[in-house]
């Protein structure tokens, strides 16, 4: 028995095209490959995409095909009202993306930017794999569980990601980026909101724990570019500028590629890329001052926009004199580790440092609480890449 087709998309997704693209691309391209949507519904409201898909799910047995046209945000939602239901975990559910969100890390990392290919075309590339019938690949999934005291084991709050997990200057960015949307709907928004927090810095410890299947930690080697294998768990204190994790994803914009490991050295279980910068790995650093966190944030935006040539942020280090750069042999700025989960704990004083943010969604950890992100494999959810 084929798959039913579920066409949903979001209108007011990146730029509010998503409704004319749609219509004027996607619809007749189904129609001239034979492919008959069991429906086609646009969202209404927040919240609204996650109803469509268990409603349709309910009503239809059998593997589905969910064409989607939104951004990674939409994604997520429908992922979560997935999770959060009792649905049969052997039936398949499987994306066709159609890129219609500001920053479409999970599309953008399946499929990088060819900048000489058509627009249309480009984004028709999933859809393309799903009509030529293509193995579509299993997406991993990044837990989180908000616990409101390290000694307590019963959760708060629970919530799925599906690109991205993080605290610290991101989640600030995410929190401060969505209070500028209406004013700058682009990703602009996001450099702006980075300046609001630049000379921030994030008071906590971090446990990472090893990928089950082989008991490590991996951390990357700058000498041979390539992650290497640490037995146990590892401990890290703060302060923090930069904590991020990723699953799915190489990249959170065509051009961001801030996990390059993940697409270099592919995982071959669900695991977390971390990436992390401390500041008090500065050989420079003798005390936390307001001129101490002002230089600072200059090398962390250097570390930014090497991110966005080639993910080369991950290879540069430190000179005695503090300086940056990807040829001496020094420290490295960046911390990339590859792992199993992680444990953020805050300190109760530092209230941004209780910010965790999941595919673009804010929580706030309760003071004295902790936040615990384990990637899981999700068996029976797949995307067309």
């Amino acid at each position: 028995m084929s798959a039913a087709v579920l066409v949903l998309y979001n209108p007011v997704s990146g730029d509010s095209t998503a409704k004319e693209f749609f219509e004027n691309h996607v619809l007749p391209y189904l129609d001239s490959n034979g492919i008959r949507p069991a429906a086609v519904m646009a969202t209404e409201h927040a919240g609204h995409a996650g109803t469509i898909v268990t409603d349709f799910l309910q009503k239809h047995q059998g593997e589905v095909t969910i064409v989607l046209g939104s951004g990674d945000g939409t994604l997520h939602e429908v992922v979560n009202a997935l999770s959060g239901r009792a649905l049969d975990t052997t039936r398949a559910i499987t994306f066709a993306l159609v890129p219609c969100g500001t920053a479409n890390a999970l599309f953008s990392s399946l499929f990088p930017s060819m900048s000489e290919r058509p627009v249309v075309s480009y984004k028709l590339l999933s859809l393309d794999a799903f009509i030529a019938r293509a193995k579509p690949k299993p997406l991993a999934l990044a837990r989180t569980t908000l616990y409101e005291a390290p000694t307590r084991h019963v959760p708060c709050h629970g919530i799925v990601s599906v690109v991205v997990t993080s605290t610290a200057l991101h989640a600030s960015i995410l929190e401060d980026s969505e209070l500028l949307r209406k004013e700058i709907p682009g990703i602009e928004r996001f450099k702006v909101a980075a300046q609001q927090n630049k000379t921030r810095w994030y008071r906590s410890r971090v446990k990472l724990s090893p990928v089950p299947s082989t008991g490590a930690v991996q951390v990357y080697d700058p000498d041979t570019n390539a992650l290497v294998p640490h037995k146990g768990s590892l401990e890290l204190s703060g302060p923090f500028v930069y904590f991020l994790s990723t699953v799915n994803v190489d990249r959170l914009e065509p051009a961001f590629r801030i996990a390059p490991q993940f697409s270099a050295e592919p995982p071959e279980d669900a695991s977390l890329d971390v990436v992390i910068v401390r500041p008090q790995r500065d050989p420079t650093f003798t005390s936390d001052t307001p001129q101490t966190r002002e230089a600072f944030a200059t090398k962390a935006f250097t570390v930014l926009i090497a991110a966005y040539q080639d993910g080369n942020h991950i290879r540069l280090r430190y000179k005695e004199n503090g300086d940056i750069s990807a040829d001496n042999d020094g420290p490295t700025v960046v911390e990339y580790f590859r792992c199993g989960g992680w444990e953020w704990i805050p300190e109760e004083a530092d209230e941004k440092a209780r910010l965790v943010c999941s595919d673009g969604t804010i929580l706030k950890i309760a003071e004295g609480g902790r936040a615990v992100c384990g990637a899981i494999e999700s068996r029976n959810l797949l995307v067309y890449g």
